[in-house]
């Protein structure tokens, strides 16, 4: 294989090889969602945050890569390959991040070595990838400083075990997020629409993500009409989000990054979309936890009633889930436009609310209220910004 590197322009568009990349994401992202579900409480939902935010920051160094040579020529193309091998495995081993069963390899040492040969990986293809750019390459040595300190820190801890694993691997995130922001931003973006369309991509992912989880929560039980309806409302739920996010912000914030030059389009590029698609995308995997476990209620008619409650943990998911969705949209928009949503605002403080209303009813009835929400904010927007939505939808129709 030619270790030439490709560079990408403005109209550089995702390549079939980094659409092959996120389906290791795909699997992984289930595994977090099973994960919390096999341990449903709030032990459970903090690791489970913590595993997806371990997974978000790989994923989004390779989508940097990515928009600096084409991810599917020369050596990018070989790291970006070993790299998947390398988060599967580490996919593999989320079941057993915080107890390893035994009778083999110890899985948070798999996990952990695996993140850290993709993270130390991307930086050093990237300096191939700088093609001569002294200021690129600065700031990845500067970059590679948290990086080194997180990944020694995450294997540290996965070797020790116990609480001190869960300390150290929490201490590695603060010092890979708070020092990657703090590093700079001598970064380069030559290719903002084909940025903007990553993130969306992950977005998609995360939303399919979300409908796997219904089909996964009735797996082997009766097809009913209340599994029916599970399914169905469950569906509402996630094509309410997506229109949410690609109607309109999302063509939005794609013109105002291809508007963008230089140092103000990286900034732009790091605080709107690697940390704010964070929670919106942690949002609906937690989501996706709290229709699973819905899916399970209804169509498990052995071992639960149609009028059974979801348990805390679920209705929060599902709840709180949605609004960390839309707080991230409200921070989104604030960042590109500078203005703020108010129906979306309102929105947020009512599904924050609500699972203190109906925290007694029956599952299916807790989700018919969620999607009833969010299908109204979707009608609202609609009709109340109907010219304003006509304009921006035309203007992203035309040609970059």
């Amino acid at each position: 294989m030619s270790a030439h590197i490709v560079p990408t322009d403005e109209r550089h568009s995702v390549t079939t090889l980094e659409l092959f990349f996120d389906l290791v994401f795909v699997f992984a992202f289930t595994q977090v969602t099973a994960f919390m579900a096999d341990d449903l409480g709030g032990r459970g939902a903090l690791r489970g945050l913590v595993l997806f935010a371990l997974l978000w920051f790989v994923w989004c160094s390779y989508t940097w890569l990515g928009n600096q040579a084409r991810a599917d020529e020369g050596v990018v193309r070989l790291a970006v390959i070993v790299a998947m091998v390398a988060t599967f495995l580490a996919a593999l081993a989320i079941p057993e991040a915080w107890g390893d069963e035994g009778g083999g390899i110890s899985a948070p040492v798999v996990l952990a070595v695996a993140l850290a040969v993709v993270r130390l990986l991307h930086l050093g293809v990237y300096a191939v990838a700088a093609l001569g750019d002294a200021g690129l390459r600065r700031q990845l040595v500067r970059t590679a400083v948290p990086v080194g300190m997180a990944v020694t820190l995450l294997v540290t801890g996965a070797v020790l075990g116990g609480p001190t694993q869960t300390v150290l691997w929490g201490i590695a995130l603060v010092v890979d997020y708070a020092g990657v922001y703090a590093a700079g931003t001598d970064w380069r973006l030559p290719a903002p629409g084909h940025f903007a369309e990553r993130y969306g991509l992950i977005v998609i992912i995360a939303l399919g993500e979300s409908i796997i989880a219904v089909g996964v929560g009735v797996a082997d039980l009766p097809l009913t009409a209340a599994a029916i309806a599970a399914a169905v409302l469950g569906l509402a739920v996630s094509v309410a989000l997506w229109w949410s996010y690609f109607d309109v912000v999302a063509p939005v914030a794609e013109g105002v990054l291809r508007g963008r030059e230089g140092i103000e389009r990286v900034r732009l590029a790091r605080d709107s979309y690697t940390y704010l698609h964070f929670p919106m995308v942690a949002g609906v995997i937690y989501l996706a936890l709290g229709v699973k476990k819905v899916a399970e209620y209804v169509g498990d008619e052995s071992h639960h009633s149609l009028a059974d409650p979801l348990p805390a943990t679920a209705l929060w998911s599902l709840y709180a889930g949605a609004a960390a969705y839309l707080i991230a949209h409200l921070g989104f928009r604030l960042r590109n436009v500078g203005s703020l949503n108010r129906p979306r605002a309102v929105v947020v403080v009512v599904l924050l609310l609500a699972p203190l209303v109906v925290h007694a009813l029956p599952a299916l009835v807790a989700l018919g209220v969620l999607a009833a929400v969010l299908v109204a904010l979707i009608a609202f927007e609609v009709v109340r910004y109907a010219e304003a939505r006509a304009a921006v939808r035309a203007q992203a129709a035309r040609p970059h």
